[in-house]
């Protein structure tokens, strides 16, 4: 879907600024994320999905020479099936 051109107070806002998704696929998950309570809260992702996320999403590592995204699974917007 296309995105707004223009803001509500008038901004026209240009093709290079808006934010598009960017997909990608999940190689490794850790074990969920740690509750108040204690408890871990089951992962939505697995290995092996295509996921969509935000352009300035997780943190960029390298590991062997190739180049990874660490990030928390809030940071998905969803998962491509």
């Amino acid at each position: 879907m296309e995105g707004e051109e223009k803001t509500k107070g008038g901004i026209i806002i240009p093709d290079t600024a808006k934010e598009k998704p960017v997909e990608g696929k999940v190689i490794a998950v850790g074990s969920g994320k740690l509750l108040e309570n204690g408890k871990k809260a089951p992962l939505q992702v697995k290995e092996g999905d295509r996921i969509l996320f935000g352009k300035y999403s997780g943190t960029e590592v390298k590991i062997d020479g190739e180049e990874h995204l660490i990030m928390r699974e809030d940071d998905i917007i969803a998962i491509v099936e």
